[in-house]
Order: C-alpha cells, then structure tokens, then sequence
C-alpha cells in the first residue's frame, strides 16, 4: 500500500511542474511579443492541463475526506481530457506546432503530466462505482470546446489545431475529424469509468479515515 502522505507529495510536485510549465510558455511567448491572452487559454491541452492540476492539488486538500460524487466526476473528466490530449497528440499533433515549442514542455502538457493523471486514478480510484452511463457526462465539456473553437475560429480566423480549421480540406474534413475525436472520446470515458471500478477492489493507496 502507498501512504496518502507519498501520494500527497507527487501530486503536489506534478502539479507544480504542470503548473511551471504553463506558466514558462505564457512567460516566453509574452517576452517574444506574440501572446494572445485568449488564443492561450484556448487550446484543449492547456485546459486540460489546468484541470488537471486542480484534480490533484484539490486531492490534496481534501485530505482523508471520503471524496464526493461530484468530486470523483471531476477527477474523472481531468482523466478523460488528459487522456485525449495524450492521444491526439501522439496521432495528430507531434510534427505540429501547437505553440509549445520547448520540448520539455511539451513532453511535460503532452505526455508525462497526462500518464500520471490517469496512474492518479488508477492508484486511487473513486469510491463510488461511475457507470458508464454516468461517464457520458465527461463528453459536455469537450463538446463546448469544440462549439466555442469552430465559433470562435470562423469569426476571428484562428484554429488551435490544424485538424480544426476548415482551410485544411473543408468542413466536411473538420466534421470527420471532430467525430472520430468524439467517438473516441466516449470510449475513453467508458474505459475510465471501468477502470477505475475495477481498481475499486484493489485499492493500492491507503483508503481515507
């Protein structure tokens, strides 16, 4: 079993080099004097990161509270969105600048923080079993990104991603792309949901007093 006290700590120093990171590029992209402010805080990586990030540290501070229902759908869409920020990435996005040009930065957003979010849920799974029913929630937040980018991008001419923009193969191409994601991302939230029921059982960290 690993005491909450060592979880506690490497939930803190992730989130901290997580936070560290972000924060970096918003710096260094301020200093280059090319910072959009809400261009930023747009891409579905550093939301997801955000997220998160307030995932563990909320862990933290919660302390040997029993978590609460909404509280483990929280942490649960944090898994979700990591999961397919890791994804998308690695199939769509890693030849692509997505404005994280320092490669530990982008092995820190895109790969490192995503994998210890989803061993986070893994080693400390919810108490409350998630059906996957219950899961299907976790679609509502990527569902508005991809509403407010389309949005947003036909108005002010600027997509995140390249697989977003109707410039690259039309809105037809954009449709197919956003559906495959969707797709994908129910699966990733049916599998979250089951996973973290499975490991219910078997609970590898201390369970809360």
């Amino acid at each position: 079993m690993i005491p909450r006290s060592i979880l506690a700590i490497a939930r803190i120093g992730f989130a901290a080099l997580a936070l560290v990171a972000i924060g970096y590029t918003l710096w260094k992209t301020a200093d280059a004097g090319t910072l959009d402010v809400v261009n930023f805080f747009s891409y579905f990586t550093i939301l997801s990161n955000l997220l998160a990030v307030v995932s563990l540290v909320g862990g933290v501070l919660r302390g040997d509270r029993t978590p609460s229902r909404g509280w483990d759908l929280l942490r649960g869409q944090a898994v979700v969105m990591m999961t397919v920020t890791l994804v998308v990435y690695a199939l769509l996005l890693e030849d692509t600048d997505v404005a994280l040009s320092d490669a530990w930065v982008n092995i820190t957003l895109h790969k490192l923080f995503p994998i210890v979010v989803i061993a986070d849920w893994l080693l400390d799974p919810p108490d409350a079993a998630v059906s996957v029913r219950d899961s299907l929630v976790w679609l509502a937040f990527p569902l508005l990104w991809t509403g407010y980018t389309l949005v947003r991008g036909a108005l002010v001419g600027w997509y995140p991603y390249p697989f977003l923009d109707p410039a690259n193969g039309g809105y037809a191409t954009v449709a197919a792309y956003v559906l495959g994601v969707l797709v994908f991302g129910a699966v990733v939230s049916a599998v979250v949901a089951v996973a973290g029921n499975a490991m219910r059982g078997r609970r590898l960290v201390t369970a809360p007093a």
